[in-house]
């Protein structure tokens, strides 16, 4: 972290610790359900605005769309997906990244 005089104020750089943290992240986590594998990053490494919506189940296809594309999607409805299993991939992504179930991703305590 750095500071900086910019007139009368001070500017905190926080690149450096906000490097730190992106670095202190676990890995991408591998799934597998129903024959379909799928790879999903840990919550706090997807863009800002995607974060907003992975805490709503209702937008939990949308999310896997932008994570993993419209095809890998198409694979899991033709795989029969369910609801339920997409509550369960939500909560397992959410442990693997390091989340409580429930926990907020952008909120921030987290």
């Amino acid at each position: 972290m750095t500071t900086k005089k910019a007139g009368a104020r001070e500017v905190v750089s926080l690149d450096s610790l906000a490097q730190q943290r992106r670095d202190a992240l676990p890995e991408p986590a591998v799934f597998e359900l129903l024959g379909v594998e799928f790879t999903l990053p840990p919550i706090k490494a997807i863009p800002f605005e995607m974060q907003e919506r992975v805490g709503d189940l209702d937008n939990t296809v949308a999310v896997l769309k932008d994570l993993l594309g419209a095809d890998k999607v198409k694979e899991m409805y033709a795989a029969g997906y369910t609801f339920g299993d997409l509550e369960l991939i939500a909560e397992e992504w959410q442990k693997r990244s390091g989340l409580e179930p429930g926990e907020s991703a952008a909120s921030p305590s987290s």
